[in-house]
């Protein structure tokens, strides 16, 4: 009876391995999208039990996390990985990093919509669900250019978290004008900008996904030429 060199079914092992773990991510990343979709969802549609859903979810983003370590860990352990395989367990960990991060954004969203439907309406909501949908696009644009290595699609979610940060800066100035217009307005105003800077860090997770995919496929690191400090609207404490 032929059999395979322990060599092969080595490498045959570390590649499942490999494959589980990017298969893992992904299913991580299906949750947070998930999470901040629903969560945009609460906000647009001023249901708390929706956000209370958001809320009560986000332990499984955490437990994914942890889970996705200790697999990395164990690779690192036992397989010494190299060269593009390295790259694979480097780029889980930040991307489940950020990927937790997102989950946690999600969950203060959700958080904020719950103080938010016991006040009155704002108008200025339907400003928050377009930036959140925007984001929400820019998340699964990143996830699905890491489940299939795809650069352009990556590159491109790169590129648009401009149009993200405009749109908090317009957002900010319109909250802004709203709250000096009318002063009662101002707690609920508050809360709503909280979850515009949110969302606007939900984005700045999904450049940082795109740059580790930028890595994981190119070996290179994903810079912008000639970047000069953006002048954007301040950044609210305690968002």
């Amino acid at each position: 009876m032929n059999q395979h060199p322990p060599q092969t079914h080595i490498v045959k092992a570390f590649s499942d391995e490999l494959d589980q773990l990017h298969d893992e991510i992904s299913r991580m990343g299906g949750m947070a999208e998930t999470q901040v979709a629903d969560a945009v969802r609460a906000v647009a549609r001023r249901d708390t039990a929706l956000a209370a859903e958001v809320v009560a979810r986000e332990d499984q983003v955490n437990e994914m996390q942890v889970e996705i370590e200790k697999q990395v860990i164990r690779l690192f352990a036992l397989r010494q990985p190299m060269a593009a395989d390295l790259r694979t367990n480097i780029a889980a960990l930040k991307i489940a990093s950020d990927l937790e991060r997102i989950g946690d954004l999600a969950k203060n969203i959700a958080r904020r919509t719950e103080v938010l439907n016991a006040a009155e309406p704002i108008q200025l909501t339907r400003s928050v669900e377009r930036m959140g949908q925007l984001v929400s696009a820019q998340l699964n644009e990143v996830l699905n250019a890491y489940a299939a290595r795809d650069l352009e699609p990556a590159k491109r979610v790169w590129r648009n978290d401009d149009e993200v940060d405009a749109h908090y800066d317009s957002l900010f100035r319109e909250l802004v004008t709203y709250m000096m217009e009318d002063p009662r307005m101002i707690g609920a105003s508050a809360h709503l900008l909280f979850v515009a800077k949110n969302l606007e860090r939900i984005g700045d997770h999904a450049t940082n996904i795109a740059e580790v995919i930028h890595y994981l496929v190119t070996g290179d690191h994903l810079v912008m030429d000639n970047a000069a400090p953006a002048e954007g609207a301040p950044d609210p404490q305690g968002a």
